[in-house]
């Protein structure tokens, strides 16, 4: 897309005044980083706090027609593995929507609020999941937020910062959900975040959303961070990003994601299957599978990128698989990948082959986080 056709968030105006090097992301025109560089966000964010604009997701409000909250969660277990009807008012759940296949077509965050849900889909798949919605649960209001802007503010000191504020978040744990204000501002506060940091994700109106990223900007912990570091954060706390480390050819077995389904929707609970592909995924659940999502460590400096095929030998002859992201890691100060492998050679420590420009650079198998998570339980 060209840069005239490029939908802008609220915060467009504060990246340029930040110096923030724009470009395409998602049909958006998004920070790639600041002045200081894509390694020394990442590494404020480990220390500090981090403020990121996620305005370009999608946010959308589920009801039952009856205005009830409890038909909206179980209308949405018709589209998603998870247990929805169990989350309780003020607690959120990662999911994933499903094809028929068991692949997975997007992932998602689910809030419970009161008598409706809130979901956070991913930019790219944003219309895509809205029509899904609407052509699936007919039986539900489908509210597209339209006029809401999405922050996220990550970091061991970002509790600290944003509750100069909002001290009523320091309350809160780990997937939790609040209505909280927020200078003045009437937000939905979630302590969660894409980083593996304590952190929390910040739904609140476009109109206001300059005045209180400025105003968390006035903390001396907090600075702006692009989406180069965004990725690299999540890469290390071993995050799927979707169109590269899952798709709608990876069921959530195959990557590594069958802890968000819960035992309700597994084999012999209360609510066994009836999501799309739910033969599938429930099989492989109890019978394995071929192919598993696994960390890499390549030996040497050089990243090895998504897309590079992997091997059990040094001469190529045995493919395991591909590398689906990879990139430097600043806080493990070495190469970190995320690959599909055959599940065979899928087990930590596990000596693989990766291949670099025709070059053999030997990796090892690793336990995903590669940097452990810090949430507030």
């Amino acid at each position: 897309m060209s840069a005239e056709t490029l939908l802008h968030t609220p915060l467009f105006t504060l990246h340029e005044e930040a110096g923030g090097k724009m470009v395409p992301f998602a049909g958006y025109a998004m920070p790639l980083n600041y002045a200081d560089g894509i390694m020394a966000e990442h590494r404020h964010v480990r220390e500090h706090a981090g403020l990121f604009d996620v305005s370009h997701m999608g946010q959308v409000r589920l009801r039952g027609r009856s205005g009830d909250g409890e038909a909206a969660a179980h209308a949405l277990e018709r589209l998603v593995p998870a247990d929805i009807v169990a989350l309780k008012t003020g607690r959120q759940r990662y999911t994933q929507f499903t094809n028929e296949k068991g692949g997975i077509l997007d992932d998602l965050m689910v809030a419970r609020m009161g008598d409706s849900l809130l979901l956070v889909i991913n930019a790219a798949c944003k219309d895509a999941d809205i029509a899904h919605l609407q052509d699936e649960l007919a039986d539900c209001l489908v509210e597209v937020l339209e006029d809401r802007a999405l922050l996220a503010l990550q970091g061991p000191e970002a509790e600290d910062a944003l509750a100069a504020l909002a001290p009523a978040v320091r309350d809160m744990k780990f997937m939790d959900v609040r209505d909280v204000d927020v200078d003045g501002a009437l937000c939905t506060i979630s302590r969660s975040g894409y980083t593996g940091e304590d952190g929390f994700e910040i739904s609140l109106p476009a109109m206001d959303a300059s005045r209180v990223a400025r105003k968390l900007l006035e903390q001396p912990a907090v600075k702006l961070i692009g989406l180069g570091a965004r990725d690299s954060l999540r890469l290390e706390a071993g995050m799927c990003l979707y169109g590269s480390d899952i798709d709608e050819t990876t069921t959530p077995v195959e990557a590594a994601l069958e802890w968000s389904i819960q035992k309700s929707r597994r084999r012999g609970g209360a609510r066994e299957g009836g999501f799309p592909g739910a033969d599938v995924i429930l099989a492989q659940l109890e019978e394995g599978v071929s192919r598993r999502r696994v960390g890499v460590l390549p030996e040497g400096r050089a990243p090895v990128r998504g897309g590079a095929p992997l091997y059990a030998d040094v001469e190529f002859a045995t493919p395991l698989g591909k590398v689906t992201s990879g990139a430097f890691g600043p806080t493990v100060e070495a190469p970190v990948a995320m690959a599909y492998v055959a599940t065979e050679y899928a087990a930590p420590q596990t000596p693989i082959v990766a291949e670099l420009r025709g070059r053999a650079v030997p990796a090892t198998v690793h336990v995903l986080p590669f940097v452990p998570a810090r949430f507030k339980r």
